[in-house]
């Protein structure tokens, strides 16, 4: 079985990306054959500073490595030192009706809040339909906000191989459980974002700085504890983050009842699981920013195996294309 996944280095990860995919590509890469890449190409369709650039790609490998990465069991690497990831996704642009990229979500979002959109906004899921089949994935983990992609991904591989032959794989997307879509502490309508860091918790936060954003964090108040994504919003979401930090359901038993009247203490006792879940991942990130050597050669051996991968899969693609 083989796996892959990709994250794009906007910055540190907070626990919405740990709980939304990288903990699952941890557990997985104990599964199969597993690729992660991070993927700077996707970054750059919006507005950035390339100053600034190099650093979250480090931030984000070093989160990434942090979480329990292994590159002695996965291949990992950066998109952009790979050619074949934007060769390939000029060749799917072909096959993609426009009409089908117009409908995404995320570019509606994303076209909503620029003056000025740009082509790699709309081709965006293209390119991620190429990172996924360059490596004839079979399991793509994935938060539920990249569902809409993965099924045009799905499409795309349809339409290839009823032009040109089974050429490609259909990737099944895997979103876990637990932790799918974990929402803005400020404001519990919105998902977490790094963009507003009031409300969003990283994975190597302190845990002072975890307990204090946990005791902010907007709920309404009703005295009891109880899981309702549409009426109680803000409390869900803690339960959310509670049943994610115990690798369990909001369905399971987290023995909510105790904290009737007790929103507060409930709030303390949540930021001490997060705090346990993450303490590990905050020391190890410290470990290996003193590591830079280590880091390179892993990205390094990464990049070799990721290319050899890439460079025979173009070549099958290109064959049945008849451009070869």
């Amino acid at each position: 079985m083989k796996i892959f996944s990709g994250i794009q280095p906007t910055g540190k990860l907070h626990i919405g990306n740990y709980f939304g995919a990288v903990k699952n590509m941890v557990r997985l890469q104990n599964e199969g054959e597993a690729i992660f890449s991070i993927v700077d190409l996707h970054a750059i369709t919006v507005k950035y500073d390339p100053k600034e650039l190099q650093q979250k790609i480090k931030d984000t490998l070093l989160d990434f490595l942090a979480c329990g990465i292994d590159p002695e069991k996965s291949i990992v690497f950066i998109q952009s030192q790979i050619k074949e990831h934007t060769e390939l996704s000029n060749l799917l642009q072909n096959i993609t009706p426009l009409g089908s990229l117009e409908r995404m979500t995320q570019f509606k979002d994303k076209s909503q809040k620029q003056k000025s959109i740009n082509a790699g906004l709309l081709v965006y899921p293209i390119l991620m339909t190429a990172d996924i089949l360059l490596y004839n994935t079979d399991i793509v983990p994935i938060g539920n906000d990249q569902k809409q992609h993965l099924e045009l991904t799905q499409d795309i591989v349809r339409r290839f191989n009823n032009q040109f032959g089974e050429i490609f794989k259909l990737p099944k997307i895997q979103i876990p459980e637990n932790g799918a879509r974990i929402m803005s502490l400020k404001d519990p309508f919105r998902k977490m974002s790094k963009s507003e860091p009031e409300g969003c918790i990283f994975v190597t936060d302190e845990p002072e700085i975890i307990r204090e954003k946990i005791k902010k964090a907007v709920v309404d108040s009703l005295d009891s504890i109880s899981y309702d994504k549409n009426e109680r919003p803000g409390i869900s979401n803690l339960i959310d983050i509670d049943a994610s930090a115990c690798s369990v359901s909001v369905t399971d038993d987290l023995g909510l009842k105790k904290y009737n009247a007790q929103t507060l203490q409930y709030k303390k006792d949540v930021a001490e699981k997060l705090i346990k879940e993450l303490d590990p991942i905050r020391k190890k990130r410290k470990e290996l920013e003193k590591k830079p050597e280590y880091i390179q050669e892993i990205l390094e051996k990464g990049r070799e195996k990721a290319q050899k991968i890439a460079t025979e899969k173009i070549e099958e693609v290109k064959k049945a294309m008849g451009l070869v």
